[in-house]
């Protein structure tokens, strides 16, 4: 029997869509570890009765592509593609697609409580409790901060919408956009920002776009969020400047490695979450079904 490999670390099975796939002859395989896969895992779960594939965010790199000799779709459950080397899967005949709304409120709510805990100081407070100290940080108001975002696209513009409507003011950065009065060059942001929120695709261009160099032209006390990718920052430079007091705070729900077990963990000005931007019930069965929904018309197509 044809088979659907599944890499995401959970999956409902439970739903029409599944159902659907199942009703069309393939059976589906989970994947085992019930976490982010490894290159090698990946290769090693693509056996050649896999012809569709519902994908998470493992690399799913040109050697891999040309070893599944099956493979015939691809689904991403999320938005970003940097994980696929989507040139490779075209030579190879391979459909891919992704759920791009999906995600998008999930990812702007979650960047939106990440600031306000950053600016409230709410995560240092329950630890303080917790060890039973009572320590009353002042805090401050996003309304009367500016954020900056680089990267302007659904998540960014839905992240734009949230902090807005608390009063904030925005500015973004974007290579690809024109034409919006809040776009700005990236040193511009930098220099303004107060809060800087992330929202870019990961890309080898793009690899810790956030460094020493970016940390020196932010703000004394800026904020930074990352809910995009973690490479898109240097945590060693990120350590340094939180440890300097470059920065106030910082919110990291994305890591260069997966599980994260890294120096930030030691420190107390930063919230740590564990790549959960996406990770809402509603969000997360809409990504799923629409993901078995594509996969199912590529394999039919």
């Amino acid at each position: 029997m044809q088979k659907i490999l599944i890499t995401t670390s959970s999956f409902n099975l439970e739903t029409a869509e599944v159902r659907a796939l199942k009703d069309a002859g393939y059976e589906v395989v989970l994947n085992p570890y019930k976490r982010r896969l490894s290159e090698s895992e990946v290769s090693e779960l693509l056996t050649p009765d896999v012809v569709g594939m519902i994908a998470g965010v493992e690399p799913l790199t040109r050697s891999i592509i040309e070893g599944a000799t099956g493979l015939r779709a691809i689904a991403r459950c999320g938005i970003g593609m940097d994980s696929v080397d989507v040139d490779a899967a075209k030579a190879a005949g391979i459909l891919v697609s992704n759920t791009p709304d999906a995600p998008t409120r999930a990812v702007a709510e979650l960047a939106l409580g990440l600031m306000l805990d950053c600016l409230r100081s709410i995560s240092v407070q329950d630890r303080a409790i917790r060890n039973n100290e009572w320590v009353r940080p002042m805090g401050g108001l996003l309304g009367e901060r500016t954020v900056g975002l680089i990267g302007f696209g659904r998540i960014g513009k839905k992240v734009a919408e949230y902090a807005s409507a608390f009063g904030a003011n925005i500015i973004a950065y974007d290579p690809i956009l024109q034409n919006d009065d809040r776009l700005v060059s990236l040193d511009d942001l930098l220099l303004q920002a107060d809060i800087v929120s992330l929202h870019i695709p990961y890309s080898k261009e793009n690899r810790h776009i956030i460094d020493e160099a970016a940390f020196s032209k932010m703000k004394q006390g800026a904020v930074l969020i990352n809910t995009a990718r973690g490479g898109l920052v240097d945590e060693a430079a990120l350590f340094k400047a939180l440890q300097d007091g470059d920065l106030s705070c910082a919110a990291m729900d994305v890591f260069e490695e997966e599980p994260y077990s890294g120096a930030l963990a030691a420190l107390d000005n930063i919230v740590l979450t564990a790549h959960v931007g996406s990770y809402a019930k509603e969000a997360r069965a809409e990504q799923e079904s629409l993901a078995a929904v594509n996969l199912l018309k590529g394999l039919l197509e």
